[in-house]
């Protein structure tokens, strides 16, 4: 089985590196097939460059130029991935790296699911170390997503998830979404082809600020949401 872990990345050349290293000897530890994918949303800092320099085995950069978001980059990434699996985490490694395994793991055991999806409130220490209002704001808009577009998951927004490769194709092929909401239309379009989830419990172990603004993002965000509703349930979907 491949293993394809993709990273989006925007100015991130403080931790690159070391999330580069870090992650390729977890990988080769683990793994006897894989690829790690750096997706460069745009990066002005030299993020990219840096990455190729350290000419790691099974390390690639995808790709453009002008900074899009976050889902831009994730989408580059998943249809450049040609793993049998293909998982997705942050930069900075917000969740740590055993989690990969975990991920993996359950594919073998579960043979029926096509997409894991992390969790934090899936276990007590799941938001451990959140500011009050951080993790007020994240339930509270985990709690739209569910109202807004029916999502039964706990926890759609946890950047962390793993699909089979071939539900990636299917999936982020008909995404169109480049800011934050990406999880949201990747989740509604695999439930649109009745694709199976599980969840499994996870854990912030580093923290940094967000960078979403809690108050001007708030109202774009329920609008992207809503017209994403709307394109999906439009989608011919064979």
């Amino acid at each position: 089985m491949k293993i394809s872990l993709c990273i989006p990345m925007y100015n991130e050349a403080k931790i690159i590196g070391d999330t580069a290293r870090t992650l390729h000897k977890y990988m080769s530890d683990h793994f006897s097939d894989y690829e790690i994918l750096f997706a460069n949303d745009g990066s002005t800092d030299g993020s990219a460059a840096l990455v190729a320099g350290l000419s790691l085995p099974n390390v690639r950069v995808v790709g453009y130029e002008s900074n899009r978001g976050k889902g831009c980059a994730v989408r580059t990434a998943m249809l450049a991935a040609k793993g049998d699996v293909v998982m997705f985490t942050d930069s900075d490694l917000a969740y740590g790296v055993e989690v990969i395994g975990r991920f993996i793991k359950a594919f073998e055991e579960e043979p029926s699911v096509d997409i894991v999806v992390g969790s934090r409130n899936l276990s007590a220490d799941g938001y451990e170390g959140y500011t009050l209002l951080r993790r007020f704001a994240s339930k509270a808009y985990i709690g739209v997503l569910c109202l807004v577009g029916g999502l039964k998951l706990s926890d759609s927004q946890c950047g962390c998830k793993a699909f089979r490769g071939e539900a990636a194709k299917k999936i982020f092929s008909r995404c169109e979404t480049d800011g934050f909401s990406f999880d949201f239309e990747a989740i509604m379009i695999a439930t649109r082809y009745g694709m199976k989830f599980l969840e499994l419990p996870v854990k912030v172990v580093n923290h940094r600020d967000s960078k979403v603004n809690l108050v001007a993002d708030a109202l774009r965000m329920l609008c992207e949401l809503l017209r994403i509703k709307k394109r999906v349930r439009k989608l011919d979907i064979q």
